[in-house]
Formats: C-alpha cells, structure tokens, sequence
C-alpha cells in the first residue's frame, strides 16, 4: 500500500491546481443578518452544513440550532462549534427532515428566525438507483421545510443548491431543481428572504473526489475517472460558505444566487496531480459516465441570466415558483424521474 498524507492535506494542495482560494468573500452585511438572532442549520452535521455552523457561531448568534438525522455527525459538529460533544443541550436537534410534523413542532418551539437548509441526498448514481428516496428527502423534506419555515414566521431561509440544477440531467439536478422552484414559491407568498444559493463541487467534502482518490491511491487500487473530458467547477468548503452567508444576506425573495467558482478544471488532472503528489503508481481507469451524469457542468441553464449589482462573486437569477400543493408522491418510487422531469 502507499503511504500518502491525510486527505485534508490533499485538498489544500489540489486547491492550488484548481484555482480556489481563501479569500473570495467580505462578508458584507453578514454580521448584521446573523448576530443577536436565532440560526437553525439542517443538515448541520454535513460537511458544508458543519462549516456553515463554524462561520456562522463567529457572528454571535443568539442561539444557534443545529440539526440532522445522524447523530454522530450532531457530536461532531458540537464539538466543533461548542469545544465539548455533550450531546445533552438543546442546540443540537435530532430530527428528520422528511418528518413534517416533527419539523413543524420544532420551528413553532425554537423559533428561529435564519434558517440554511444544507440537508439533502447528494450523490448522483446512487440516487439513479433510488429515486423514491431523492424525492423524500430533496423535494419532500425541503418543502416541509420550507412549510414550517413559513408558518413559524421565519425572515430568512437559504436553500443550498447545485449547479447539477442548471438544465438537469440527473435524478439529483431535478430534485435540486425542483427544491429552487419550491422556495421559490415560498418566497412569492410569504414576502420574505427565501433564497437559494447555486454552486459546484466542494473540494474534500465527506465521500467526494478528493477523498474518494485519496483512498483508492492509499489502498494499492486503480483511480477511476469516468471521461478522459470530464469536467467540475470546484471550491474549498469555506470559501462556498462563506459566499453561501453573504448570499444570505445580500439576495431578494425568491432569487437564486450563484456563486463565481472560476474556471471548470478537468477531473483527470485532480487525478494526476494527486497520483503524483503520493508518489504513487496508481492506474488510472475510465469507467464511462454514469447515468444522469453530464460530460461538463453548467452553473446556469438555459434561459437564465446572470446580474452582479452587489457582490462581484455572487450573480444573481430566478426561477419559475412551483406551487408544493402540485407535488404528487410517485406510486412507484422508481417512476418518480418521470414525474421530476415534467417539474423541474
């Protein structure tokens, strides 16, 4: 086996290859949005969900509510943000999102008054495979969301996205997409800042590329890449939620902001540059793209335009409401791409 640094290590050294930085965001007006009021984070325990509570516990919250499903993630983050992984103290919330009346209860008793929405099902050929639980938790647990959010008089609430929405090809684009078309709808009925915020890759996410190779090179195994052509836009996880709070702070109701993340870089080149980073004699293999998946991502579909009146990293643009009351739970889960692809 070879023996190669610690994933994070590889990240910040990719993140030289890719163009990423530290410093792609003021923070204008976030202190504002955020200190002396009450944030709730689902999806608290993910990776951008986890960093989205770092930033965000710097700007003096009243109370900062974390949530998730999983409850070894919920220590983690507590550990992260509070110095002790207790467990025992009502910042952190184990709940579901797909749970409407869990949710409801939660938001009518908490109160908060900020809500980032980062919990989803994200990885694209497992959601090819099990499209029924994709629309649970992406279309389902973000309209009860944004239900609960609405009812208990939330001001604010920032939906996470992905540029795998822009014209989507996949189960995953279509339930994003479909999630920007819901909050959208919110927005338009309450008055209030109910947004989304677009981007691409995140470099060392949990169970992305980075650390995907990073195993593979470590395990005396081949990395496999799909195309030779193959390309993502990448940003470090700091500098997306970053860029994710200043989007929440400067956006219109309704809005989709998406964020600047430089130029595509080729996926084979991350798998090279890491190979060669290790040391390692690693094949490299190409699989073909999987069902659903694109050759290149696109950060807006077609129809869209992009403006910039605020922030020179942030592009403002919209997307048509889409009424929750017409969401129809598929019969068969396996059918509901097909109910997904006339929504979105």
């Amino acid at each position: 086996m070879t023996t190669i640094a610690h994933p994070d290590v590889l990240t910040a050294h990719i993140a030289d290859l890719v163009g990423v930085g530290n410093d792609t965001t003021d923070l204008i007006g976030a202190a504002e949005l955020i200190r002396g009021r009450r944030v709730l984070v689902t999806g608290a325990g993910g990776s951008i969900g986890s960093e989205l509570c770092r930033q965000l516990a710097a700007f003096e919250p009243s109370a900062l509510l974390m949530l998730d499903r999983d409850e070894t993630a919920l220590q983690q983050v507590q550990v992260a943000v509070t110095g002790h992984g207790l467990l025992d103290t009502p910042d952190v919330i184990l709940a579901d999102i797909r749970d409407a009346e869990t949710l409801a209860e939660l938001m009518r008793d908490r109160r908060p008054e900020v809500v980032f929405h980062a919990a989803a099902l994200k990885h694209l050929p497992m959601l090819e495979q099990y499209p029924g639980e994709a629309w649970k938790t992406n279309v389902v647990g973000t309209a009860n969301v944004l239900q609960a959010a609405a009812d208990a008089g939330v001001a604010t609430l920032v939906n996470v996205s992905t540029d795998k929405a822009a014209d989507p090809t996949s189960v995953l684009g279509l339930t994003k997409r479909l999630a920007e078309r819901l909050t959208a709808w919110f927005a338009a009925e309450t008055g209030r800042d109910f947004v989304s915020v677009r981007f691409g890759n995140v470099l060392g996410s949990r169970g992305s590329m980075v650390p995907l190779f990073a195993e593979l090179i470590r395990s005396g195994r081949p990395v496999t890449v799909t195309h030779p052509d193959a390309t993502r836009y990448f940003m470090s996880i700091p500098d997306a939620c970053g860029l994710v709070i200043q989007a929440a702070a400067i956006a219109d109701p309704g809005e989709v902001l998406v964020l600047d993340m430089g130029d595509p870089v080729r996926i084979l080149d991350i798998a090279r540059r890491m190979i060669e980073l290790t040391g390692s004699d690693s094949d490299i293999v190409f699989s073909g793209l999987r069902s659903g998946e694109k050759l290149h991502e696109d950060l807006l579909g077609h129809g869209e335009t992009e403006r910039r009146p605020v922030h020179p990293k942030i592009s403002h643009t919209s997307v048509p409401p889409f009424d929750p009351a017409l969401l129809e739970a598929p019969r068969d889960p396996q059918t509901a791409p097909i109910f997904l692809a006339t929504a979105a």
